[in-house]
């Protein structure tokens, strides 16, 4: 979805929705080690919470930047793994 996101992994776990304006997003779990109801459970929390979309983001030199993924952590059971978000795909990654 994304061409600066890390290339999707052959046993990855894709789940599918629509967000809140009506456009196709996902979670690409390229770990593949995440359960599908989990991952389902998780793109619905985002949709709810509106976490898909274009949005602007200012940067260090003061400039905003449109659609920049955001990059953080997120646990799955006793595994932390490394989450990015893209504007319609959240990417969850190994540390």
């Amino acid at each position: 979805m994304n061409p600066t996101s890390p290339p999707i992994a052959k046993h990855a776990r894709i789940v599918e929705g629509i967000t809140h304006h009506g456009k196709a997003c996902r979670v690409v779990d390229n770990t593949g080690q995440i359960d599908l109801h989990e991952l389902t459970q998780f793109l619905a929390q985002l949709i709810e919470q509106k976490q898909f979309g274009i949005k602007g983001l200012s940067s260090s030199d003061g400039s905003i930047k449109l659609g920049q993924p955001q990059a953080t952590h997120i646990q799955f059971g006793e595994t932390l793994y490394r989450l990015i978000l893209f504007p319609y795909e959240a990417r969850i990654e190994a540390f």
